[in-house]
């Protein structure tokens, strides 16, 4: 069982409501799901969709076939009814689109018709939708009924969701009898959860107090979750006047003692890059999440990309390490944000977690969040013993390069530190004897340390692939399922890296001879220009000699991926707009 659903219509419409009930429904089924969003830059009109796929077995990525099209307006009828399976079909209300449409695959279901006459509103109508979804399906209706209680308070109001849902789900049982859906029996309830919410709850589960952002999308989703979990948790949350002092605020957070994050897009990362310098040099914690979109500029503010590796990597004036992360998953944001917040403040050094829209909302099932495994120590000198030094230097000369890190004020010592070059304890100076020991404290002795952190890529597939597909980010799931899909007739791996910075030295050896000894390899990625081929040149020598690229602003899907890959192992090359395949 692997089914596709497709909502679409304008924005204002309701496309995420019923997408997210109905991502709620199947997940307490307990099937495996990924669900993602297609979005424009606006409130209202323009064309959105939703897409839900759920099945039996593990699913990471979107396919391209619709089992179900909800159409909410006819321009989801123009654009999508060519993608439905040949057992497909797309539901839609006549008297709200104005229009009919002749042929089996079209099911006319009165949304709103259904929802006035069981005493609700016009806009109960997405219920109908739902139920009328669940119908055809042949599922049960009282796993709707069980998400709308548990989203719905207000007891009248709730009545009439679930009278309109039981409604829309005759409807649609009744009037589909060519409906061939056979979905598997119920397992166990699972969770659903956002990339977003995943980076967030990561670092709530880290000890993150504070957080401070502009709301620029996709970074969004993280401010709007630690707003609602602040006071729960002890969370300062400020909405800064702009991403200048977004990451201003937080660096002040984190000299004053608590863990502290911000988060933005490529604009407002070009804000915070003075920050992120000024963090280097004053050796203050502090983790950056960029979520990246199609630029430049303003580009595509809704759409994905993974065009800023680069700019993660090299931002900022002047030499000082930092940390760059790029999960692919709900699972590895955990762990990846975790090991963040431990580097930071062990280390002192910034760590960015580079996350795009594709990972930022979309929705994948769990089983649950296991928060044993969440790592928490604290670095910092605090109460009595930092009182009982007899004397402090913020910026002490050490073996390893990392200073003793007081919290100021809970001792007699002053915490001095500048964004001038300075002394040992935080002076100002313009001695080259003194900046050279700086320099070599930060720079030098700190990455000898970290690099010791950074775990080599992950591996999939065939142990020694003829042929290996190379990605970073998000594009994890698409590469994965790729690579079963054609491990029946090629010997394929994948390696799919998720720690950039520093370049992983751990594993290098095993990974860069499957690289060499494979007979192609092929980088894959979200951009037009190549971005991690170039890094895995600069760091190892490796050059690609293959290697597909998507840039317009969508992701990948299954079939899109494998049709590349198979144009590359048969040797015939192709070109579509926004994909970039074959040698270069």
């Amino acid at each position: 069982m692997d089914y596709t659903i497709k909502i679409g219509g304008a924005a204002g419409q309701g496309i995420q409501t019923i997408g997210f009930t109905l991502s709620k429904v199947f997940s307490r089924y307990g099937y495996d799901l990924f669900s993602y969003q297609d979005y424009e830059s606006r409130v209202r009109g323009g064309h959105n969709f939703y897409q839900i796929r759920f099945a039996d077995s593990q699913v990471w990525c979107p396919r391209e076939p619709v089992d179900i099209l909800v159409a909410l307006d006819a321009e989801t009828i123009r654009r999508h009814s060519d993608e439905l399976t040949e057992s497909g079909f797309a539901i839609y209300d006549s008297e709200d689109l104005k229009e009919t449409y002749r042929g089996k695959e079209y099911i006319d279901v009165p949304f709103r018709r259904i929802a006035l006459e069981q005493g609700g509103s016009k806009i109960m109508a997405n219920t109908a939708a739902c139920g009328a979804v669940l119908g055809m399906l042949g599922m049960k209706v009282e796993l709707l009924e069980d998400v709308l209680a548990s989203t719905l308070k207000h007891k009248e109001t709730l009545d009439s969701n679930v009278a309109v849902a039981r409604a829309g789900y005759d409807y649609g049982k009744d009037n589909c009898p060519e409906c061939a859906f056979r979905p598997a029996g119920k397992a166990a309830a699972r969770m659903t959860i956002e990339g977003n919410e995943a980076i967030a709850f990561s670092a709530i589960a880290s000890g993150c107090k504070f957080y401070s952002a502009y709301p620029m999308t996709p970074s969004t989703g993280i401010l709007v979750f630690m707003a609602g979990h602040a006071e729960r948790h002890g969370i300062v949350v400020e909405q800064a006047e702009d991403e200048t002092s977004a990451i201003n605020m937080a660096l002040g957070a984190s000299f004053a003692g608590v863990r502290a994050m911000t988060g933005t897009s490529g604009g407002g990362f070009a804000l915070m890059v003075e920050g992120l310098s000024l963090a280097g040099m004053t050796e203050t914690p502090v983790v950056i999440v960029l979520a990246q979109r199609p630029g430049p500029a303003t580009g595509f503010p809704t759409r994905t990309e993974q065009s800023d590796l680069l700019f993660g990597l090299f931002a900022g004036h002047g030499e000082f390490p930092r940390v760059v992360f790029a999960p692919g998953t709900p699972e590895q944001a955990f762990k990846l944000v975790n090991k963040a917040f431990d580097i930071t403040e062990k280390y002192q050094v910034p760590v960015i977690i580079l996350s795009d829209q594709h990972l930022a909302d979309s929705a994948w099932s769990l089983d649950g969040i296991d928060l044993d495994h969440f790592k928490y120590s604290d670095y910092r000198l605090r109460g009595e013993a930092f009182a009982g030094l007899a004397e402090y230097k913020r910026h002490a000369f050490t073996d390893s390069g990392v200073s003793p890190l007081a919290v100021p004020g809970e001792g007699p010592h002053v915490v001095v530190t500048d964004s001038d070059e300075h002394d040992e304890e935080g002076h100002i100076v313009e001695d080259a004897e003194t900046r050279v020991r700086m320099v070599d404290k930060r720079y030098f002795k700190k990455l000898a340390h970290v690099k010791i952190e950074i775990e080599p890529p992950e591996l999939y597939g065939a142990e020694d692939p003829e042929v290996v597909l190379v990605g970073w980010g998000s594009n994890y799931g698409v590469m994965r399922e790729a690579v079963d899909n054609l491990a029946a007739n090629s010997r394929i791996g994948m390696m799919h890296f998720s720690e950039l910075c520093p370049f992983p030295e751990a594993g290098r050896a095993k990974f860069m001879g499957i690289l060499e000894n494979a007979r192609m390899a092929i980088c894959i990625e979200n951009n037009a220009s190549g971005r991690f081929a170039s890094l895995m040149r600069m760091e190892t020598g490796f050059k690609f000699e293959r290697s597909i690229h998507k840039y317009d602003g969508r992701p990948f899907t299954l079939e899109g991926l494998l049709e590349e890959i198979n144009g590359h192992l048969s040797g015939v090359q192709r070109t579509k707009t926004g994909v970039v395949p074959g040698v270069r």
